[in-house]
């Protein structure tokens, strides 16, 4: 089976103020996943999703994300995710790749709550722990901050599911190329130092 890497990002609905009478707690509103195999897109996915705790988008939410309600209201229904997600990563030997830990764990919580069973099969990574480890950052960095600490932009727009995702897989090629700059060389054996074939000439001469 061959191998795939997929890059999930998921945006999510956002709180006004406190919520009457049920705690409130993020839902999937937004999904874009890359997948990459033999080094090479494979297939790109995008969809806009329905809430189902929270159905009305708050006005904070509407404004950061640029998003509508009429987006979401026209979205996928999070069954529809949880399938769409189990098919992609069912395919191949997958390697799940997310930049942060949020949005695997925002997935697990609205499959719980629905009683969806979690769909993701496979490896999970975190990039973003990733590359605070090998650059011995402090802190986490943001996405596109850290496209820019490589001099370069993020794909489209920050905040877009699909753009994130295409942004998370360029910063992962980048990352995954310095690691194996880093890479230390295996020590050279006299082997490497001697061309014994013509040494064995050198000699076989006298």
């Amino acid at each position: 089976m061959k191998e795939q890497f997929l890059f999930i990002d998921f945006e999510f609905t956002m709180p006004d103020g406190r919520s009457k009478g049920i705690k409130f707690y993020p839902e999937i509103i937004e999904v874009g996943f890359v997948s990459v195999v033999n080094e090479e897109i494979n297939q790109t996915y995008s969809s806009f999703v329905k809430p189902i705790q929270f159905p009305t988008l708050s006005s904070r939410c509407k404004r950061f994300l640029n998003i509508s309600q009429k987006n979401v209201d026209q979205g996928i229904q999070l069954k529809e995710l949880a399938e769409k997600l189990n098919d992609a990563t069912s395919r191949y030997n997958t390697t799940v790749i997310t930049w942060g830990n949020m949005d695997m764990r925002v997935l697990k919580h609205n499959c719980d709550a629905a009683n969806i069973p979690f769909p993701i099969k496979g490896e999970v990574r975190d990039l973003c722990l990733e590359y605070k480890t090998f650059f011995g950052n402090q802190n986490q960095t943001g996405l596109w901050n850290a496209m820019k600490e490589y001099g370069k932009d993020g794909t489209g727009n920050h905040h877009k599911a699909l753009d994130d995702a295409l942004t998370t897989y360029h910063i992962f090629k980048l990352v995954e190329k310095d690691k194996q700059y880093m890479k230390k060389p295996a020590p050279a054996t006299i082997g490497d130092i001697v061309d014994f074939s013509s040494f064995k000439k050198r000699i076989s001469s006298y």
